[in-house]
């Protein structure tokens, strides 16, 4: 993180003792009147006091904290069904079973090869040929 981009550019270049001393006013986005206001709810008038308030502290702690928890028992129960259903909307998807009872995986009979007939395109001129024949019989 660029710390330029955190303070005012009256405190461009200045050191962190210096930034931590300074008003609250001097973050960026804070201004005079967030300043005034958080010293009057907090009775800070610092960073290094707003950053030593307990309530940033704690509010801090607990957004790192739930990043890291872990579900809770039915939170993850609900997250495995939800799983198992998708995989059973969408059995295709899944990998090929390896499981001993799969000897092979066969080719529907009502595919054509594509490498040797793309698109039916062999069947298609089958079957206008046919048609052709019987409209000549008629």
């Amino acid at each position: 993180m660029n710390i330029d981009t955190v303070v005012g550019k009256d405190y461009l270049g200045k050191c962190f003792r210096e930034l931590a001393d300074a008003p609250i006013s001097a973050l960026n986005g804070v201004g005079d009147e967030g300043a005034q206001a958080l010293q009057q709810a907090f009775g800070v008038t610092t960073v290094r006091e707003l950053a030593n308030l307990n309530f940033i502290k704690w509010a801090s702690a607990i957004a790192t904290l739930a990043a890291e928890e872990q579900m809770l028992p039915q939170e993850k129960a609900k997250e495995e069904l939800l799983d198992d259903a998708v995989e059973m909307t969408f059995p295709a998807s899944d990998p090929i079973s390896v499981d001993a009872g799969i000897t092979r995986i066969e080719v529907s009979p009502d595919k054509v090869d594509a490498h040797s007939d793309h698109q039916h395109a062999n069947k298609v001129e089958e079957c206008t040929a046919t048609g052709r024949e019987k409209e000549t019989a008629q």
